[in-house]
């Protein structure tokens, strides 16, 4: 059966994650010219750094500039369509009956899925601005600041959302153990961790003290959150898996550790690389390793675990390439990216930073070859489930679904 003719899924918030996903693969396009071209006495490329290394490198260096800004344009349009998109269905669906059905039970953390996705798109403006726009990073300084505060008033929004949930459940009571047989609820958490990262990325950055202690400070208030609150649903997740078989829609948030470490590693790696510039706390190369290798790992063992639960429950098979349709499935494109990006911190500060390896020999290519399929992989997720999810309703009803 065509896959339009199929059940159309109504409107949730977790359709965020498509613009999310979108946002996550300009980023991942982002950390070839983050890692492979020059950038000397700046943390990240710029539009002058990679205009001077398209001028002066070869062609493979030029081909990779190109392609890697052609990703980072796509992706990033695509991330704002979605935003734009999801929107529109969310201001048309908060009033519904379903809404208010969402709110009432476990599923109201789905609405975290918009402050996760917002620090996503200021991640994607700075890189943006810094590599498109002649002559922005040069006045980066001034434009830090304002990036805090936009994580800031982020941080306040996702607050009060994860707020009202806690209150509610901890006060009134309504949340069933039962029906928590998945992660679905480290997706509150992984919005702290997405805006801890958006505030080490100024505390990182910046060379002015006092801007780079505020976000320190802010990084550390949302990753507490983030890690505290972590450890209590990975457990109570887990419990109800184990007691009542994992939900087979909601299998993919097995693979949302994945993306949390990502976003809590490359924050902490951020906030000690800002104590060695700013305040002489050197960092050793083989402390740096060790902590990348050991969070590495953890993904890699949830990676294993989570593809042999989702391929026993079959749902590749039910949710990507068959019928079904569900927009948790988005939750697929986050770990394919978060992974990619991580193994760029190895590689780089890690294994090249130590000395294992010189980047552009043999064993760094030999190291990135299986990133590469790992990104091709995903981008064909992501266009499958957009096709299946957002462009053949659009196309047949003007809209996704009916919203409830």
């Amino acid at each position: 059966m065509p896959l339009t003719k199929a059940a159309p899924a109504p409107y949730n918030p977790l359709y965020f994650l498509a613009a999310l996903g979108a946002g996550g693969l300009a980023v991942s396009f982002f950390m070839y010219i983050m890692w492979m071209t020059p950038h000397a006495g700046q943390p990240i490329p710029s539009f002058a750094t990679l205009m001077a290394a398209f001028q002066a490198g070869s062609l493979a260096m030029q081909a990779l500039i190109v392609v890697s800004l052609v990703g980072i344009v796509v992706f990033s349009v695509l991330h704002v369509r979605l935003l734009i998109w999801n929107f529109a269905r969310y201001n048309a669906w908060k009033h519904t009956e379903a809404a208010e059905k969402l709110r009432s039970g476990n599923a109201e953390t789905q609405l975290m899925a918009i402050p996760l996705t917002l620090a996503m798109s200021v991640n994607i403006g700075f890189i943006v601005g810094a590599v498109f726009v002649p002559g922005l990073w040069e006045i980066a300084e001034f434009l830090f600041p304002a990036a805090l505060l936009a994580f800031a008033l982020i941080g306040v929004y996702a607050m009060r959302l994860f707020a009202d949930f806690m209150t509610r459940v901890l006060v009134d009571g309504g949340f069933h153990c039962a029906n928590n047989n998945s992660l679905a609820t480290m997706l509150s958490v992984f919005a702290f961790a997405m805006i801890g990262v958006g505030f080490s990325a100024g505390t990182a950055m910046s060379h002015n003290p006092v801007t780079s202690v505020v976000g320190l400070m802010g990084a550390s208030f949302f990753l507490v959150a983030a890690v505290l609150f972590a450890m209590i649903f990975l457990v109570m997740g887990f419990r109800s898996m184990m007691e009542h078989r994992a939900n087979p829609e909601t299998v993919p948030t097995l693979w949302i550790i994945i993306p949390f470490v990502t976003v809590v590693g490359i924050a902490i790696y951020r906030m000690k690389m800002a104590l060695a510039h700013n305040f002489g706390a050197e960092w050793a190369a083989g402390d740096r390793f060790a902590m990348l290798a050991v969070l590495f790992s953890i993904q890699l063992v949830f990676g294993v675990i989570g593809y042999a639960v989702m391929k026993r429950a079959r749902y590749f098979e039910q949710y990507v390439s068959g019928e079904k349709r569900s927009s948790g499935a988005f939750a697929l494109i986050c770990p394919g990216v978060a992974l990619f990006v991580f193994a760029n911190f190895v590689i780089n500060p890690g294994l090249v930073g130590l000395g294992v390896m010189d980047k552009f020999s043999i064993a760094y290519a030999v190291a990135y070859l299986p990133l590469v399929v790992l990104q091709a992989l995903t981008i064909k997720v992501f266009f499958q489930l957009s096709g299946k999810l957002i462009t053949s309703e659009a196309r047949d009803t003007g809209a996704l679904a009916p919203a409830e």
